[in-house]
């Protein structure tokens, strides 16, 4: 049986706890500054240091920031992963929650768990009367930009970059 046709697993979201949270927030800046490195062509130590400096100020209260949602993913007594979501706040995102962070245990990847995190997330929010999810991915990033396409996630933006060379000089 091929991957996308293998069943989505059950998962349950419950709330992180505080220790889940630490752990969480040091998977989202090590994530966060490995790509932002990549994609900016800086130190990993500069990303590292930006990355910080953005979670303290969107999580100023850390797992008690209001409109925050951080949950772990369980199969039976097991954890699987962890999805950070924001509720819709105005004026930036009036319906629209937001993923922040999406992850599975490296052990479990590549069994659909991502797929089941997500869609036990869409469900929550649903559930919550928000009718619209939104998300960043970096353009690199393709097994997860296939997830979120074959979920139905579309490009509603896209930023693009190129390095600029000096010319040579001609002497």
């Amino acid at each position: 049986m091929s991957r996308h046709h293998r069943e989505t697993p059950l998962v349950r979201l419950e709330p992180a706890t505080a220790d889940e949270y630490a752990a969480i927030r040091l998977l989202v800046l090590e994530s966060h500054a490995g790509g932002v490195a990549e994609a900016r062509r800086i130190s990993l130590s500069d990303a590292r240091e930006e990355a910080a400096r953005k979670i303290d100020e969107v999580l100023p209260r850390a797992l008690e920031t209001p409109g925050m949602l951080f949950r772990t993913a369980w199969v039976a007594d097991q954890p699987v992963g962890h999805i950070w979501s924001a509720l819709p706040a105005p004026p930036d995102r009036p319906e629209a929650a937001w993923v922040f962070f999406v992850t599975v245990h490296p052990e479990y990847r590549g069994n659909g768990y991502g797929r089941a995190i997500l869609l036990a997330a869409e469900e929550e929010l649903i559930g919550l009367g928000v009718p619209r999810l939104e998300l960043n991915v970096f353009g690199r990033n393709t097994a997860a930009i296939g997830l979120y396409r074959s979920l139905g996630y579309e490009v509603t933006s896209q930023r693009m970059a190129k390095p600029l060379q000096p010319a040579p000089t001609v002497t």
